[in-house]
């Protein structure tokens, strides 16, 4: 064992003088390792960190929200045939609320895009959504200051907002919004309420952190009209557990409202977070598989360079390795010095990438979100090894079965 550990330690000398003796080339060798590597890691922190903040910002949406709409957020239904179907109106609504017994609830929502002032501060084409006081129960929405509004507020069509984090943080930097008077569309609103953050990163055209709520009767009045538009209605089931049989009940309840027959398809969508979550998994997907390639790709030139650089200084130290051997050196010895000498200028070039790639993350950052991983550090690190060991191993093996005459004769 201490023979071991000190022919380990040797070769980890050698390995360490012979980068010394030839910096610009080692430095040129582990470009391709510290692409690669930088690749891997920005791809993962940056992967990481969207799919946290899209988690976040998805979660309000809650797995065991079903949300009836004119439009299908997903599928192969032609854009036409949806713009031509009949929109959900509050009466369909009233009926639906009235006849469905599984929801634990249910809340009409229809949207706008409106400026918001306060003072000499505004915040442009923000999601103004107009709903009633049960919309609190079909979300998961947390608060940093104040309620929602209440049921005597939504019924009565009172003047009373609440509002998201960053439009709150955009008009009250000192976080004082709280029962201030602002302006939606020109119309003044109190402030009763204001959302812990969702998660900003956008979704579409849609930032979970950028609307704002008001009673569904000021929307219609104000900003809308009473015939505009087609509204969507949530519907949250009890359990997870009864999401099908609650979707199963909404769809004839819907039906049978439209007045549609058994041989009609339906003129209405249900609509889940699921369909959502898979259409971001198949972008994601394309993502890493696009970053795997490209880091592949950057590891297989690195590991080439590596390769041809340590057959240059094997062929270099013939003369040595045949003093080596002549005074006793096992082949194993000679194998593990360039296996170790490979492994090692790929573990540098690992750790150069990986601080290149923390650092990147932090400017991406301020753009999109990102997250490094432990799990991403000991992944640029074992990536590194492997590459070095496999690289070295080909002129590692030229350099252990080398005859030791023929070696000391090499001029």
């Amino acid at each position: 064992m201490r023979h071991f550990v000190f022919e380990v330690r040797e070769s980890l000398m050698i390995a360490l003088r012979a980068i010394r003796a030839n910096k610009v080339r080692s430095v040129l060798t582990m470009l391709g390792i510290v692409i690669g590597i930088t690749s891997v890691v920005l791809m993962t922190t940056a992967i990481k960190g969207i799919d946290n903040a899209f988690q976040s910002g998805i979660s309000a949406l809650g797995s065991d929200v079903l949300y009836i709409d004119k439009w299908a957020w997903f599928g192969n239904v032609d854009w036409w045939k949806l713009r031509n179907r009949r929109n959900i109106n509050m009466d369909h609504y009233e009926k639906f609320k009235a006849q469905a017994k599984l929801p634990l609830a249910v809340a009409p929502v229809i949207n706008s895009r409106q400026t918001i002032k306060y003072g000499d501060r505004r915040v442009e084409s923000v999601f103004l959504n107009g709903s009633t006081s049960d919309y609190l129960a079909t979300t998961n929405f947390t608060f940093d200051l104040g309620r929602f509004y209440s049921e005597i507020e939504s019924s009565s069509s009172r003047y009373v907002a609440v509002l998201g984090s960053e439009v709150a943080k955009n008009l009250f930097p000192l976080g004082d919004a709280l029962d201030k008077a602002i302006k939606i569309g020109g119309v003044n609103f109190k402030v009763v309420g204001v959302l812990a953050e969702q998660g900003s990163f956008i979704l579409g055209s849609f930032n979970p952190d950028n609307q704002a709520f008001v009673p569904i009767g000021t929307i219609f009045k104000h900003f809308l009209g009473q015939s505009f538009g087609s509204i969507t209605i949530n519907v949250r089931a009890q359990t997870p557990a009864l999401v099908e049989e609650t979707k199963a009940e909404a769809e004839g309840i819907m039906r049978k409202i439209r007045g549609l027959s058994y041989h009609e398809e339906n003129d209405f969508s249900i609509n889940q977070q699921e369909g959502l979550m898979s259409n971001y998994n198949q972008v994601v997907g394309v993502i890493q598989v696009a970053g795997l390639f490209i880091t592949g790709l950057a590891l297989f030139v690195g590991a080439i360079g590596i390769m041809n650089i340590m057959f240059v200084s094997v062929k270099e130290r013939t003369k040595e390795i045949g003093i080596r051997k002549a005074i006793g050196a096992k082949k194993r010895t000679i194998l593990g010095q360039f296996i170790f000498e490979s492994a090692t200028i790929c573990l540098l070039g690992g750790l150069i990438g990986l601080l290149l790639a923390i650092l990147l993350s932090m400017m991406v950052e301020q753009f999109l979100p990102t997250s490094v991983q432990y799990d991403a550090v000991i992944l640029a690190i074992v990536i590194s090894l492997i590459t070095g060991v496999v690289a070295g191993f080909a002129p590692a093996y030229t350099a252990a079965k080398m005859d030791p005459v023929e070696a000391l004769r090499y001029e």
